[in-house]
């Protein structure tokens, strides 16, 4: 006999977990299947222990810095252990967290590996190699995603490592080659710089963080070249020699080849979706270009099969997975939720400074069409920025010239990515210049920027 629910989750991540939280708040049954750790690659190995490693970084560079703010330290120096630990008892404590929220709302948790069967049946294999079957009218995928690779950049855990073992490794490495000029690889970069390590980083694109706007590309690169970050751009590693106690990069550049020398590299070149072995050909699931065909709430070709995050078409970030969860169960309980607005979905960087963005980028709103009002407000003009010593940055917004609507922001600085929320709130209520400029921002703010950056795209910066 197969225990039966109202809807099975397959994968714990932010997406299935909210999901299946959500659905029990409208009272479904709701069972999960994970066979590592609640809380998916994000909790464990992804969002939570990274922002743990880079605010020790963070940390440490404050120290190094201390005599900027007239404070005097003894020579600080990182543990690579204790940063390392603290990183895994944060995450840890994270997970824990989600136990608890699955406890409080009377969710299953059924470990093993899950597969879809048909009749929307769920087989769940545990690590002694017995199997179980389930059922329940709506099954959620969201089974998430692991580090992409390349034939010749292939993860072996000592030479070449991807982002699950850096957050493991028991020793600093001396030197290290980090491919992938993205999110990941940006801050892999900052935090292994700021504790002394020697740092490459090889981006294919001709910029750095190439899905962000023009301007804050820029500035990120002359931002980590002014740290001390050696950064090739337009430029690939072709091959990587593994020898007894180091590696060396054969990197193609703009500049003519070369071989770069180091104890790691760090293969940062982005993520694919787990759709191996979940079940979508045995019940013949549409897929395009390598992940699951749904419609706009996220109901797969396979009638009670919904999936969402990574494993869908979209940005693959943590927030958003959520939010396409809650969509999906509230659809499935008959309610009618607002459709995700994807131009809308913040994406935040963490790095030093840290980058925050959301809607359209000068470029692709020109490119849309649109004819549009700029403004830039410099942190450096920043009372608040320059009493904390961080003026690096700035605030960059983008209106549309005829109708005042507020198609983009994007901001490299101090805790741009707690200021961004307000953007997408403003956007969310078709927000103009105008309500901006008249919504008083208290001083002395980091987020003053931002009605001094839409005062600039009209002609009316008080402090410009």
């Amino acid at each position: 006999m197969c225990q039966k629910y109202d809807l099975i989750v397959i994968g714990s991540g932010p997406g299935g977990y909210v999901a299946a939280i959500r659905a029990a708040q409208l009272g479904m049954q709701v069972a999960v299947v994970e066979q590592e750790a609640l809380g998916g690659i994000c909790l464990n190995w992804g969002c939570i222990p990274t922002k743990a490693l880079l605010k020790s970084a963070q940390v440490f560079d404050y120290c190094n810095h201390a005599a900027a703010y007239g404070i005097e330290v003894i020579q600080a120096k990182p543990n690579f252990q204790a940063i390392i630990k603290r990183s895994r008892d944060v995450a840890a404590t994270m997970s824990k967290g989600i136990h608890h929220l699955f406890k409080k709302h009377k969710i299953t948790i059924l470990e093993g590996r899950g597969k879809l069967l048909p009749a929307t049946t769920v087989s769940v294999t545990t690590s002694a190699g017995i199997t179980h079957l389930y059922r329940a009218p709506h099954i959620v995928l969201a089974t998430g995603a692991r580090s992409r690779q390349l034939p010749h950049l292939s993860i072996d855990g000592s030479h070449i490592i991807g982002y699950r073992e850096a957050l493991s490794r028991a020793t600093q490495p001396d030197s290290i080659v980090i491919v992938g000029g993205g999110a990941i690889g940006c801050e892999f970069a900052y935090f292994y710089h700021t504790i002394g390590t020697k740092v490459t980083l090889v981006e294919y694109n001709s910029c750095l963080l190439p899905l962000e706007d023009e301007d804050v590309s820029k500035y990120i690169l002359k931002s980590f070249t002014k740290k001390g970050i050696e950064v090739y751009t337009a430029a690939e590693v072709t091959k990587v020699d593994r020898l007894k106690n180091t590696t060396v990069a054969h990197i193609t550049a703009p500049s003519g080849d070369v071989q770069v020398e180091s104890e790691l590299v760090l293969s940062a070149i982005g993520v694919q979706p787990n759709v191996e072995n979940i079940g979508l050909e045995e019940n013949e699931i549409v897929m395009e270009v390598g992940k699951i065909a749904v419609d706009a709430y996220y109901k797969t070709s396979c009638k009670g099969v919904y999936a969402i995050g990574d494993l869908i078409k979209g940005p693959a970030l943590a927030h958003v997975a959520s939010a396409e969860g809650i969509v999906c169960v509230e659809k499935i309980a008959g309610l009618t939720p607002d459709l995700l607005a994807y131009n809308n979905l913040p994406s935040c960087i963490y790095t030093q400074p840290e980058v925050a963005a959301v809607g359209y980028t000068e470029k692709s709103a020109k490119e849309a069409g649109y004819k549009v009002k700029v403004g830039i407000f410099p942190f450096s003009a920043s009372g608040k920025a320059q009493a904390a010593g961080l003026p690096e940055g700035f605030v960059k917004v983008i209106f549309d010239a005829q109708y005042g609507e507020w198609l983009g922001a994007h901001m490299v600085g101090a805790h741009v990515t707690e200021m961004i929320a307000e953007v997408v709130v403003a956007r969310k209520l078709e927000t103009t210049a105008y309500e901006i400029q008249n919504s008083t921002h208290p001083h002395p703010t980091m987020s003053e920027a931002i009605v001094e950056a839409v005062s600039a795209a009209y002609g009316a910066a008080i402090h410009l």
